[in-house]
């Protein structure tokens, strides 16, 4: 995912890459039912109006909303009618889950993040181990993708965030700290048995793990992590106390409907974290939460927004439930990066996060 493109280049690419997904999507003969359909309601073509990425601001903000009501059948792009496809599913601590439907995405997100990191930071052919959310999430074929193309198998230990939300929702923090101990002593067990030099979990379990064992000690190598807020001194801590100092760390932002954003090199002693988005196929801003179609100002605050766009999916202007520092390019990435995330509004109201 390291670029070589100046500033000025990463946008025309976007610019381009723009326009020809809004081609793809709202052309009968390659778009997909749910945006034909959202074309003959909207009174206006986006294929005359958006000729840039700045042009999606004539989009509303995406409703979210539409992935748990309507059948993800009608997010099939008609170029890949007949093709069986994968449905893998975000959130939905209670109710219905939202739900995205996908083919070769998430094989191409993991294999640029693998490509982002040499074979010294994971090894090449050592074998991994996940500790995270498996059934209907696309994480789990994430990361098997993962180890395969670095030439490793993945062992799996499987948690439902679902669960663990509903029982601290329910104030039963005693269940949910015994379900934690159940996943870890789970991991604890594989690591002690099997050749693991490759782990994939969340800061909290991870910290959990360390409790039981000296990963250094277990022949851990490297540990790519995401899915809960990390401060700088929270990073601080995973990188000197948890890993000893001595593992490779690679921390990460990302979901099911963007795909991984990657953080970038940090120099010695320096802990905040910024995550650049896999531009062009997803694109992050960082809008002023009351005005959404305005970005805040460099190193200020504000609500995360998500685009997507491959021929897979098109999500236009959807806030994500975090906010985050917008920062700019940097060396590795020729584009706005998202700084210190934390859950929107976390500052002012009670967020559950659990252990994802």
């Amino acid at each position: 995912m390291s670029s070589s493109l100046t500033v000025k280049e990463a946008r025309q690419s976007l610019d381009n890459h723009t326009k020809e997904m809004i081609q793809w999507h709202f052309s009968p003969d390659t778009g997909c039912p749910y945006w034909l359909e959202w074309v003959a309601q909207a009174g206006w073509d986006p294929r005359e109006k958006v000729k840039k990425f700045e042009d999606l601001l004539q989009f509303e903000n995406f409703d979210d909303e539409v992935l748990r009501q309507e059948d993800p059948a009608k997010f099939i792009p008609k170029a890949y009618q007949g093709r069986p496809y994968n449905v893998f599913e975000t959130g939905g601590t209670t109710g219905m889950p939202k739900q995205r439907i996908g083919w070769e995405d998430y094989k191409t997100d993991y294999t640029e993040f693998s490509e982002h990191y040499g074979p010294d930071f994971f090894p090449q052919g050592a074998n991994w181990l996940m500790v995270g959310p498996t059934g209907p999430r696309r994480l789990r074929l994430a990361i098997e993708h993962l180890a395969n193309i670095r030439g490793g198998a993945c062992y799996f230990i499987d948690l439902d965030p679902r669960w663990v939300k509903r029982l601290i929702g329910m104030g039963e923090m005693q269940m949910a700290k015994t379900y934690q101990e159940h996943v870890i002593e789970q991991a604890a067990t594989i690591i002690r048995h099997r050749d693991i030099q490759c782990l994939f979990t969340t800061p909290k379990l991870l910290e959990s793990l360390a409790l039981r064992m000296s990963l250094v000690d277990a022949g851990i190598k490297g540990v790519f992590a995401g899915g809960t807020t990390m401060t700088p001194q929270y990073v601080k801590f995973i990188q000197e106390e948890v890993l000893e100092g001595k593992i490779n760390y690679a921390p990460t932002y990302g979901n099911t409907l963007m795909g991984l954003a990657i953080s970038r090199k940090r120099e010695v002693g320096e802990y905040s974290l910024t995550y650049y988005a896999p531009q062009p196929r997803a694109v992050l801003r960082v809008v002023d939460p009351k005005n959404p179609t305005q970005e805040v100002g460099y190193h200020e605050y504000g609500r995360v927004e998500l685009t997507t766009m491959t021929k897979e999916f098109f999500m236009p202007r959807f806030l994500e439930r975090d906010e985050a520092l917008r920062r700019p390019e940097c060396d590795e990435f020729p584009w706005d990066g998202v700084g210190d995330v934390r859950p929107f509004q976390s500052g002012t109201k009670a967020v559950i996060e659990g252990v994802y």
